[in-house]
């Protein structure tokens, strides 16, 4: 089985795929591949350095993420040149290793994709588990946590979709507004539903 796990920014995905990997689940993490894919000498790198220029690359070969940054922040066909490019190498990596995991037997493998919904990666996954969390406290931890004004936090908030859409989209849901225990327990009787476990065959 293909567990998707998602939610929002501060919605507490990464403390549930903290106690995933504890549990001994093996883990597709979408963010750790879009940092492999853009490697030093990497073909997705070349590609960027083609579309952009060499002044997006540090002297030590790696991308300069800021200053790809300041280019695609405020111009739309840029930003569309970067995700052509940085999209599809990461979902061919995605799916590279989750079928290694697969030959290698695990029964259960979660692929932790932050933008499952907003990049339309639905197809890829047999079960979505959304960490959901109240919109207050979302953007109480923004504040508190990242340092964020309040119109920085509400500007990220408003830039991915809302929760209740994504919980729509959901086969589960896990409420992370209370203690760790009660995210683990709702953890621990949904995987039990699903029948799933971090063993091989």
């Amino acid at each position: 089985m293909i567990i998707g796990l998602t939610g929002s920014i501060a919605s507490g995905k990464s403390t549930v795929s903290g106690m995933l990997k504890s549990w001994g689940y093996p883990i597709v993490d979408a963010d750790l591949v879009a940092r492999l894919v853009v490697e030093p000498s990497s073909e997705t790198l070349e590609q960027i350095t083609e579309a952009f220029g060499s002044d997006v690359i540090k002297e030590d070969g790696t991308m300069d993420r800021a200053k790809v940054g300041e280019i695609i922040f405020n111009d739309p066909a840029s930003r569309k040149i970067l995700n052509d490019i940085i999209h599809p190498a990461i979902r061919q990596e995605m799916l590279r290793q989750r079928q290694e995991l697969l030959a290698q037997g695990f029964k259960t493998i979660i692929m932790d994709i932050p933008l499952l919904f907003e990049s339309r990666l639905q197809h890829l996954v047999d079960n979505i588990l959304v960490v959901s969390v109240t919109e207050e406290n979302q953007f109480a931890r923004l504040v508190e946590r990242n340092g964020f004004t309040e119109k920085e936090a509400k500007a990220r908030i408003a830039s991915q979709l809302p929760m209740s859409v994504k919980e729509d989209g959901a086969d589960a849901v896990i409420y992370n507004n209370g203690t760790l225990d009660e995210t683990k327990w709702q953890l621990n009787r949904i995987l039990d539903n699903w029948h799933a476990s971090p063993e091989k065959e």
